[in-house]
C-alpha cells in the first residue's frame, strides 16, 4: 500500500488586514467628527435634556387630524401636477442631451465636454437653492418649483442615461457607420433603441423624486404641499402635519408600485 501524500494547505489569502484597516479609518474619522474640538460637537446631553419636547411632538404626529383632509386636496393635486409636468419637460430635454453627453453617440469630444461641463454645473446646485432664486425672480407659486425640478431632473437623467449608453456594445454603432449612416441616423435607429429602457427607468425614478422634492420646495414659496406644511408647522399643528405626511407616503407608494410594474414590462 502506498503512503498517502501529505495534505498541502493553500496559502492564506493576502490582504486580510485591509478590511480592518478600513474599519479603523472609519472609526477614526467618526471619532474626530464627533469630538468637541475638531468636529461638530455632537452631544447626547441635548437629547437627554429635551427628550420630552420630542416625545410630545411624536405623540401629536401619531394622532392625525382627519378633519383637515379637505384642506390638503388642492395643494396635493398641485404637487402632483408639478411633479408630472417637471418630469415630462425634463425627460424631453434630457433625451437628446443624453445622446450628446455619451462618447458612443457623440464622438466629438469638444461638444461632449461642453455638455458635460454645463450639466455638472446644473447638477451641483441643490434644487432648493434653484427654487429660492426662482421665487425671487418669478414670484411665489408653482412655476418656480416646476423650473427648479426640471433643472434637477435634467442633471440626474442625463448623467444616468449617458453612463448606461457608455457601457452598451459599440458593435451595432460601428456597423451603422460602416454602412454609411450619419451619426443622427445611427443614434435614432440604434442607440435610442438600446438606451430606451434605461431612459424610461430613470424617468420613472425622477417622477418619484419629484413628488417628494416638490413638497420641500413649497417651504420657500415654490407651490405645492410645502406651503401648507410651512403653515401648519408655524402654528405647531403636528396632528395636521401627520396627515400630510401620510398622504405623501400613500402617493409615493402608489407611484412606486406603478413604476415597478412598468419596469418589469421593460425587462
Amino acid at each position: 500500500m502506498s503512503a498517502l501524500a501529505p495534505l498541502v494547505l493553500p496559502p492564506k489569502p493576502r490582504g486580510r488586514w485591509k478590511p480592518w484597516l478600513g474599519l479603523a479609518v472609519v472609526l477614526l474619522i467618526t471619532a474626530v467628527t464627533l469630538s468637541p474640538q475638531w468636529g461638530i460637537a455632537f452631544s447626547f446631553d441635548a437629547i437627554v435634556r429635551n427628550w420630552q419636547n420630542g416625545a410630545d411632538k411624536v405623540l401629536a404626529l401619531l394622532r392625525p387630524d382627519w378633519t383637515f383632509f379637505p384642506r390638503t386636496i388642492p395643494p396635493l393635486v398641485e404637487t402632483l401636477q408639478m411633479a408630472v409636468i417637471a418630469t415630462f419637460v425634463g425627460a424631453v430635454v434630457s433625451l437628446p442631451l443624453s445622446l450628446w453627453a455619451a462618447r458612443l453617440t457623440n464622438p466629438n469630444r469638444y461638444t461632449r465636454g461642453v455638455v458635460k461641463t454645463v450639466l455638472n454645473a446644473v447638477r451641483s446646485i441643490p434644487d432648493l437653492l434653484y427654487a429660492s432664486v426662482l421665487v425671487a425672480m418669478v414670484g411665489v407659486g408653482a412655476l418656480p418649483g416646476i423650473i427648479a425640478l426640471v433643472l434637477f431632473n435634467v442633471g440626474i437623467i442625463v448623467k444616468m442615461v449617458s453612463e448606461s449608453i457608455e457601457v452598451n456594445d459599440a458593435g451595432p454603432l460601428e456597423a451603422g457607420r460602416a454602412a454609411g449612416g450619419s451619426q443622427l441616423q445611427i443614434n435614432r435607429a440604434i442607440a435610442l433603441t438600446d438606451a430606451w429602457p434605461a431612459f424610461v427607468n430613470q424617468t420613472l425614478y425622477v417622477l418619484e423624486l419629484n413628488v417628494r422634492a416638490s413638497t420641500v420646495l413649497g417651504l420657500v414659496g415654490a407651490g405645492g404641499l410645502g406651503l401648507l406644511i410651512d403653515a401648519v408647522r408655524t402654528f405647531y399643528r403636528y396632528d395636521q402635519l401627520s396627515l400630510i405626511i401620510l398622504e405623501i407616503l400613500v402617493v409615493v407608494v402608489v407611484i412606486d408600485s406603478v413604476s415597478a410594474a412598468i419596469r418589469r414590462r421593460l425587462v
